[in-house]
């Protein structure tokens, strides 16, 4: 158990999965710029937690059932004793941002799925693709698997200590096509927080119509985005590392500094 200082990334939306425990989950950067992935987290919490702001909190490493080298959950699950520090701006072309979160950057996919395979067992990266070629979008149920609610009941993490708390299942799934620095041809679901908050936004704002509102996310994620200097932050579920699938990466968040005619200095792999 120790604690320690993090800077906040990564916050997922909520999927079912056969472990359970993938669901609400935060990733970021300590300070040697070394990632790190903690869960679970109180949905509860959610509200408190502010991508690209330091937190410092008590943590000990995942031992049931993770291999994952960078799997750490909280000594307390609703965050208690999680203090809230400073907030990296995004002055100066996002400087500070990618001095810390651009320190190692693989663009080859094939050396990622290497690497996340024994003895190293990768589960967390940031990722330079060559070119995205397309935004996908696929039509998926909108309601909860009835049991993974009910396992979600059981763990408590609805739970805000008053009252259940049902969050809005996305019935859609979205998809990068994209290249890598080989031109090889891959596509990744997206399951960063932020891209499922733009849509049900999307949705209120054009009253309801979904179409109008798919259209919106698309136009923010392959429009807006492919015109900054566009990076992945890359998990892998615990579920299909476990079973050493070919490909067990999604994207958990997205890092989209300006474009700059400035070099920046990391290591490619």
């Amino acid at each position: 158990m120790n604690r320690e200082k993090i800077l906040l990334t990564v916050l997922t939306y909520p999927q079912p999965s056969v472990t359970y425990e993938e669901n609400f989950c935060t990733a970021g950067f300590r300070e040697d710029g070394s990632l790190i992935r903690i869960y679970p987290v109180a949905f509860s919490r959610y509200n408190d937690l502010h991508k690209y702001t330091y937190i410092e909190l008590s943590i000990k490493k995942r031992r049931k059932g993770d291999f994952r080298p960078e799997s750490f959950s909280p000594t307390d699950f609703n965050l208690k004793d999680m203090k809230v520090l400073n907030k990296i701006s995004t002055e100066n072309g996002w400087s500070e941002r990618k001095n810390l979160c651009l320190k190692n950057v693989y663009n080859d996919f094939d050396k990622l799925i290497s690497d996340s395979k024994g003895p190293k067992n990768i589960s967390l990266a940031v990722f330079k693709p060559k070119e995205i070629l397309d935004f996908g979008i696929k039509e998926i149920s909108s309601d909860w698997k009835s049991s993974w609610l009910a396992k979600m009941d059981q763990l408590k993490l609805f739970d805000d200590g008053k009252n259940k708390i049902r969050l809005e299942k996305i019935p859609y799934e979205f998809k990068y096509h994209f290249t890598d620095i080989n031109n090889k041809i891959h596509k990744l679901q997206i399951l960063d927080w932020e891209i499922g908050t733009l849509y049900r936004n999307c949705v209120k704002a054009e009253n309801g119509n979904k179409e109008e509102a798919l259209k919106k996310v698309k136009e923010k994620y392959f429009e807006d985005f492919t015109k900054r200097d566009i990076y992945f932050f890359l998990g892998t579920t615990l579920e299909w590392h476990i079973r050493r699938a070919r490909n067990p990466f999604v994207i958990i968040g997205i890092f989209y500094p300006p474009k700059t005619s400035q070099t920046t200095n990391y290591s490619l792999f």
